[in-house]
């Protein structure tokens, strides 16, 4: 069985889970911009049928973006290792693991957005959001049967 987190537990977990996720983002958008730059260098060396190139401010750029690929993949690892679920990176689409009901279902929560205040099934996904209802807010123990 995964994590599961209460809302009280996932909205906690919020200021940690948007630093870590602004991380990913901007290493992951850095490494796309240096592949960009280093994909225009390789179409020009073989358009010209090869030519002089700076070959230590290559290399430099090449160790930039493998760092950068490395801290987005640490980004993503440590909000997975939480049990958070990165369902869209770009979005910043988090979804959390709840237990309601004796079912799991998903806390999802997008970037931008001040609280979590939306749920959906596992397999409804995204566009199947629901608003939060009372279920959510009590313990288990407070639920009627």
């Amino acid at each position: 069985m995964s994590k599961t987190f209460t809302l009280d537990e996932a909205q906690a977990l919020l200021p940690v889970l948007e630093t870590l996720l602004r991380r990913a983002q901007t290493q992951g958008r850095r490494c796309a911009e240096i592949e960009v730059e280093l994909e225009q260098l390789r179409q020009q060396i073989a358009l010209a049928g090869g030519m002089h190139i700076d070959v230590t401010g290559t290399a430099r750029r090449r160790a930039e973006r493998d760092k950068a690929l490395q801290d987005t993949k640490d980004a993503l690892a440590e909000i997975e290792a939480i049990g958070v679920q990165v369902k869209d990176l770009e979005k910043g689409l988090l979804d959390f693991p709840c237990l309601i009901d004796g079912k799991t279902v998903l806390l999802c929560w997008k970037q931008g957005e001040e609280a979590i205040a939306f749920w959906h099934s596992t397999e409804d996904g995204f566009a199947g959001r629901k608003p939060l209802d009372a279920r959510f807010g009590r313990p288990e123990r407070d639920r009627p049967n």
